[in-house]
C-alpha cells in the first residue's frame, strides 16, 4: 500500500491543506464548551441577557468559521483523493496492458476488473477519509482531554481512564478485522469470476441444460461471501456499542465527580457542563475514528491487492532495440522458423508443445491442423510473442523473436484470433486499428479479400455503420470477416488466421482462401483450422497431436503417410475407392 502513495506526489499542497483546515475546524470546535460554560456561569447565573446574546453570536461565528474550514478541507481532500485514484487507474491500466497472456491467464480477467474498479474506488474513499478525519479525530480526543485538565485536574482523570480503554477496543477490533476483509475481497473475486463466466458462456450453459448446476454453484460461492461479510460485520459492529458503554460510563462518573466538586466549590456548574461536552465530543470522534479505521482497513487490503498487480512482472520483456538489418537478409530465405521449440504454460506440469521443428519460406501458406488441445493456437501465438517459448527458439526473417522490439515484431505480424473481437464504433474505426493511416480504397480492398465488402456496402452508412460493443449487431460470420479485414488493412508480412473462419460456410471460406493467395506481395500465411478443406491447398501442412508434430508435408503426402491426418480428413470426407474424397 505504501508504494501507491507515490500517486499523491502531484497533490502535496492539497494533502497538506486538507488536514490543516480540518484541524482549524477542530480548534474552533474545542472552544465551544468553554463558551457554553461562560454562558451558564455568567449569563444564566446572573440573568445577564446581553452577555448571553453576545456569547450566542460568538457561537454562531464559531459555527460559520468551522463550516467554511470544513468545506475548504473537503474540497482539498476530494481533489487529492480523486486525482490520486485517476493516476492510479492510469498506471494500473498501463501495467495490465504490458502483461503477457501468461500473466492474464494466471491472475484472471475478473480479478483484474475488480482491481481496476472496486479496489481503486475503495482506496480513493480511504484517502479521502484519511485526509479529512485521520488527524481531526485524534486531535479532538486529546485536545478535549487537555482542555478538561485546564478546567479541573481531578475530574479530568476520568478522561485518562476512558481514552486508553477506548483505544484498546478500537485497535483490537482493527487488528482482528484486517485479515478478514482480505478474505472477503477474495470471495468477492470468486463470485465475480463465476458471474462473468456465466454471462459469457450463457449459450453453452443453455445448450447443455446446465442452468440449475450453475445457479447452485453461484449460490454456494455467494453464500460463502455472505457468511464472510456477516462474520466480519459482526466483529466490526461491536465497535459502536462497546465504545458507547465506555463513554457513557465515563460521563456518569464525570457527572458524579463533578457534582461533588461543585458542592465543595472547586468548580462551577458551567465547567461541569463543559466537561460533559468534551466527553461527548470524544464519544462522537471516537465513533468516527472507529468507522474510519474500518474503512482504512478495507482500503489497505484493496491497496495491497492493487500493489500485487503492479508488482507482477511481465514474463515477456520488450528489448526496445529494433533490428537494423533489412528483412531481405533472411537465413536460408525462411520467413518463420521453429527450432526445437517447447512451451510450458505457467503453473502447468507438462509441456504443451514439445520439440516443434519446421521452417516456412516467404510467401508460403502453411496449414496447421490437429485435434482439440493439440497445441495449434499455442504454436502460432509464439510468432508474435504472445507467449514465450520455454525451449528452443522461434525465428522471424532469420532473427530470434526475442531480439526484436515488440513493436517491430508485431508490426510484421497480423493476427486474427479464434474469438472475433470488435470494438464499439464504426466499421471504419475498427479497420483503422490495423492501420491508422489506411485510405478508404485500402479498406475497401481489405474488405474485398475478406469477403466482407458485400455485406458492409449493404449496411446503412457503409464504412460508417455503427458497431455495438463486441459486434453484437453482427452475425458470427460477419464479425470474423471484419476481424480478418482489420488484419489485412495492416498489410502484414506474416498473416495468422487462428481458426478465424469457423463461422463461414465452405463457399465463403474457399473464396477467402483464394483471395488471400492472390494478394499482392509475399505474405506468409498461417491457417489454423480443424477443417481439412481449409488447409488442403496449403504449400505445407503441419499436423499436431498432443503438442508434437506428427506430420509435415503437402495434402497428398500426408494423406498417404500420416495416420492422424488421415483420421481427421476421412472423418470429414467420405473415403472413396481410390482413397480420396467422394
Amino acid at each position: 500500500m505504501k508504494k501507491l502513495l507515490v500517486y499523491l506526489k502531484d497533490y502535496k499542497k492539497e494533502s497538506v491543506l486538507g488536514p490543516l483546515f480540518k484541524l482549524l475546524e477542530a480548534s474552533f470546535e474545542l472552544i465551544v464548551p468553554l463558551v457554553m460554560a461562560a454562558i451558564i456561569d455568567r449569563g444564566v447565573a446572573f440573568a445577564d441577557k446581553p452577555y448571553i446574546l453576545k456569547m450566542c453570536l460568538v457561537l454562531v461565528l464559531l459555527a460559520v468559521i468551522g463550516l467554511v474550514c470544513s468545506i475548504t478541507a473537503q474540497y482539498f481532500a476530494a481533489k487529492a483523493a480523486v486525482g490520486f485514484s485517476t493516476g492510479l487507474r492510469h498506471a494500473l491500466f498501463e501495467h495490465i496492458e504490458k502483461l503477457s497472456f501468461s500473466e492474464m491467464d494466471t491472475v484472471g480477467t475478473s480479478t483484474l476488473i475488480t482491481r481496476m474498479t472496486s479496489d481503486v474506488n475503495q482506496v480513493q474513499n480511504g484517502v479521502n477519509l484519511v485526509l479529512r478525519l485521520f488527524l481531526r479525530s485524534p486531535f479532538i480526543v486529546f485536545g478535549a482531554m487537555i482542555m478538561a485538565f485546564t478546567i479541573d485536574v481531578k475530574a479530568a482523570l476520568v478522561f485518562v481512564v476512558a481514552i486508553p480503554l477506548l483505544s484498546v477496543v478500537v485497535f483490537g477490533i482493527m487488528l482482528v478485522s484486517i485479515p478478514l476483509y482480505k478474505k472477503v475481497q477474495g470471495a468477492l473475486d470468486k463470485v465475480l469470476g463465476i458471474t462473468r463466466e456465466n454471462l459469457t458462456g450463457a449459450r453453452v450453459i443453455r445448450a447443455f441444460n446446465k442452468e440449475e448446476e450453475e445457479i447452485e454453484n453461484f449460490n454456494g460461492h455467494n453464500e460463502m461471501l455472505t457468511a464472510a461479510q456477516v462474520y466480519v460485520g459482526k466483529i466490526s459492529a461491536l465497535m459502536n456499542p462497546v465504545t458507547y458503554v465506555i463513554v457513557n460510563g465515563a460521563i456518569v462518573a464525570l457527572v458524579w465527580i463533578g457534582a461533588i466538586r461543585v458542592d465543595n466549590g472547586f468548580i462551577t456548574q458551567g465547567e461541569v457542563v463543559a466537561l460533559v461536552n468534551y466527553m461527548s465530543q470524544i464519544l462522537v470522534e471516537l465513533v468516527k475514528l472507529a468507522n474510519l479505521i474500518i474503512n482504512i482497513n478495507k482500503s489497505i487490503a484493496c491497496g495491497n491487492r492493487i500493489q500485487a498487480v503492479l508488482e507482477l512482472e511481465p514474463s515477456i520483456r520488450d528489448t526496445g532495440v529494433p533490428i537494423s538489418e533489412p528483412s531481405a537478409k533472411t537465413a536460408g530465405g525462411f520467413a518463420v522458423e521453429f527450432s526445437h521449440v517447447g512451451l510450458t504454460y505457467a503453473g502447468a506440469g507438462d509441456e504443451s508443445l514439445t520439440d516443434i521443428h519446421f521452417a516456412v519460406k516467404k510467401g508460403e501458406t502453411v496449414g496447421i491442423i490437429g485435434g482439440t488441445g493439440s497445441g495449434k493456437s499455442s504454436v502460432v501465438n509464439l510468432i508474435p510473442r504472445f507467449y514465450e517459448a520455454t525451449a528452443g527458439s522461434v525465428l522471424v526473417d532469420g532473427k530470434d523473436v526475442r531480439e526484436y522490439s515488440l513493436k517491430e515484431l508485431r508490426d510484421k505480424v497480423g493476427v486474427v484470433l479464434q474469438k472475433a473481437v470488435l470494438f464499439k464504433g464504426t466499421i471504419r474505426e475498427n479497420l483503422a486499428w490495423g492501420n491508422g493511416s489506411a485510405t478508404e480504397q485500402e479498406m475497401a480492398e481489405a474488405l474485398r479479400i475478406a469477403q466482407a465488402k458485400e455485406f458492409v456496402e449493404a449496411k446503412e452508412g457503409g464504412l460508417d455503420f455503427e458497431i455495438e460493443q463486441g459486434g453484437k449487431n453482427l452475425s458470427g460470420g460477419q464479425r470474423q470477416r471484419l476481424t480478418i479485414a482489420r488484419a489485412l488493412v495492416k498489410r502484414p508480412e506474416i498473416l495468422i488466421l487462428d481458426d478465424s473462419a469457423s463461422a463461414l460456410d465452405f463457399a465463403t471460406d474457399a473464396a477467402l482462401r483464394k483471395a488471400i493467395r492472390e494478394m499482392e506481395g509475399e505474405t506468409t500465411v498461417f491457417i489454423v483450422s480443424q477443417r481439412a478443406a481449409s488447409i488442403r491447398h496449403a504449400d505445407k501442412i503441419v499436423v499436431l497431436d498432443d503438442g508434437a508434430v506428427v506430420g509435415l508435408g503437402t495434402h497428398e503426402e500426408l494423406l498417404a503417410g500420416c495416420e492422424v491426418y488421415q483420421e481427421i480428413y476421412y472423418s470429414q470426407f467420405k473415403k472413396a475407392a481410390g482413397g480420396e474424397q467422394a
